[in-house]
């Protein structure tokens, strides 16, 4: 297995990091089944992706469903990945679980296995303070002090808001060095209070204002759109890295709402919130509907979603793909 010979820093955090689903076999569904995964597709996404140009890979949150994965699976799909990588960006696996002891077991062996971190939601069974919600970053860091880590900051998830002060007293442990974030109408005053110590990875359709906001930090997104077509997360990427260069944001600028304008219909009435309910559900349909990858179906309970929903996700998709062979065929959307 690769494992590189020093922990990753906030420096090596740029460009597009591509957040993966779990592949699922047809029979998913069926909770019987106790090996759901596809591995040979988990393969196939990894190495089309690296090829692609994406620079860094991470999985098994929310929509990677690792909620509903057995951790049988989830080593498997940790190893398959690392194998597939073999170095060539960094793979974050998901060790969220229900407790700080078993974050722990998973996390030293996801370290033993070669992944380059790990992205790490808080348990959430019962809502959690600032200062636990520290210290329990704090423990795993120190029990597992080689792996960088990137804060799996969902507040619908998590049942915690990330307010400033949390940010401003976990800038102070070095292995975090990124986040998964949600909403950039705080980006500015987060950025300040963790010192610039932890790169916030914007949504990849915020990426272009946080890029505007900070051009020499914010510098990284992460995207769940790479697996419907990742061309068009490149070129996404690069054209904000011209403009950051030359001061022209013309074409950054004409092509947002164009990709807003399709994913659009992948929210349902009530926004992010009633979206959250059904995000693997809606994702899942999304990026199947695309057919860059097979997603397959859910995993059990997590099954069930409003017909008009799964249709606006279908169509989401399905949009992101002709965007995204526009490009390919014209160069330009």
């Amino acid at each position: 297995m690769s494992k590189r010979e020093h922990r990753l820093t906030v420096d090596d955090v740029h460009g597009a990091w591509a957040i993966i689903p779990t592949p699922a076999i047809a029979t998913a569904e069926d909770w019987r089944v106790e090996d759901t995964v596809d591995y040979d597709e988990v393969a196939s996404a990894v190495d089309r992706l690296i090829i692609s140009g994406v620079d860094a890979i991470m999985s098994q949150g929310t929509f990677g469903e690792g909620a509903t994965l057995t951790w049988a699976e989830k080593k498997k799909m940790m190893e398959v990945m690392v194998e597939t990588a073999r170095g060539r960006v960094p793979i974050f696996v998901g060790v969220t679980t229900m407790n700080t002891r078993e974050t722990i077991q998973q996390l030293k062996v996801a370290r033993d296995i070669g992944a380059d971190g790990a992205m790490v939601g808080l348990p959430m069974w019962q809502q959690i303070d600032v200062a636990g919600a520290v210290r329990f970053y704090k423990d795993i860091t120190d029990a597992v002090p080689e792996m960088a880590i990137c804060v799996y900051a969902n507040p619908e998830a998590f049942k915690f808001d990330f307010p400033t002060p949390f940010w401003a007293q976990i800038a102070d442990i070095p292995q975090i060095i990124t986040c998964k974030y949600i909403n950039i109408s705080q980006l500015h005053v987060h950025t300040l209070v963790s010192r610039k110590k932890i790169r916030f990875l914007a949504l990849e359709t915020d990426h272009a204002d946080a890029a505007k906001m900070d051009p020499e930090f914010h510098t990284a997104f992460w995207t769940p759109l790479a697996c419907t077509g990742p061309e068009l997360t490149i070129f996404w990427r690069d054209s904000i890295r011209n403009a950051v260069k030359t001061g022209d944001w013309s074409i950054p600028d004409a092509i947002y709402p164009k990709i807003m304008q399709t994913l659009a219909h992948i929210f349902p009435p009530g926004g992010f919130s009633e979206f959250s309910r059904y995000n693997i559900q809606l994702d899942k349909a999304r990026i199947n509907a695309a057919g860059w990858m097979n997603a397959g179906p859910c995993r059990p309970p997590y099954l069930t979603a409003p017909k008009a929903y799964l249709e606006g996700a279908i169509k989401a998709g399905k949009g992101w793909a002709e965007l995204n062979q526009t490009l390919i065929k014209t160069g330009t959307l």
